[in-house]
């Protein structure tokens, strides 16, 4: 004799197990994007910086940022970026000045190095989004839905840390 569970409850079932693995899938991807930058640095020779530092400074791009700003983007964890952004000045991919107003603050930006890092991941980049358009990889339409979907559970999440508690 077997019980068959309420459709709605089958239905929640289902999804619950459609987000554990769209879960698992945005971990992996994250994981596999610092592979495939890793792997392109190490294709063109240049072996002192790390993924994580590389996808740093492609997201700086132009800008002069504060470690609590990228953080407050939603790019990284504090210590995460500290740490990172030490190790870029020191090994002169960045420019770092105290802020004149918030002597606590300190701002930085990309030295030429730095920029020619950030080139090879935007490079690596477009390399990629024109791989995937031109085998039908996936549409601009089919980019379009994951990014809104994406950015729906992004909002959610960040309503779940701010009003919850």
């Amino acid at each position: 004799m077997s019980i068959e569970m309420p459709i709605g409850q089958q239905d929640h079932k289902g999804f619950m197990t459609g987000y554990l693995e769209a879960l698992a899938l945005v971990e992996r991807l994250h994981r596999l994007l610092l592979d495939v930058i890793k792997d392109e640095f190490e294709r063109v020779g240049v072996l002192e910086i790390n993924a994580v530092q590389a996808l740093l400074l492609f997201n700086i791009g132009d800008n002069e940022v504060t470690a609590g700003e990228l953080k407050t983007r939603g790019y990284y964890q504090g210590s995460n970026v500290s740490y990172n952004l030490k190790k870029l000045v020191e090994m002169g991919y960045m420019h770092h000045q105290r802020c004149e107003i918030d002597r606590r603050s300190v701002r930085v930006r990309l030295t030429q190095s730095g920029r020619e890092i950030r080139d090879v991941v935007a490079g690596l980049f477009e390399r990629h989004a024109e791989g995937l358009e031109g085998k039908s990889v996936i549409t601009a339409e089919g980019i379009e839905d994951i990014t809104a979907s994406l950015k729906r559970v992004e909002r959610y999440w960040t309503d779940q840390i701010r009003y919850i508690y």
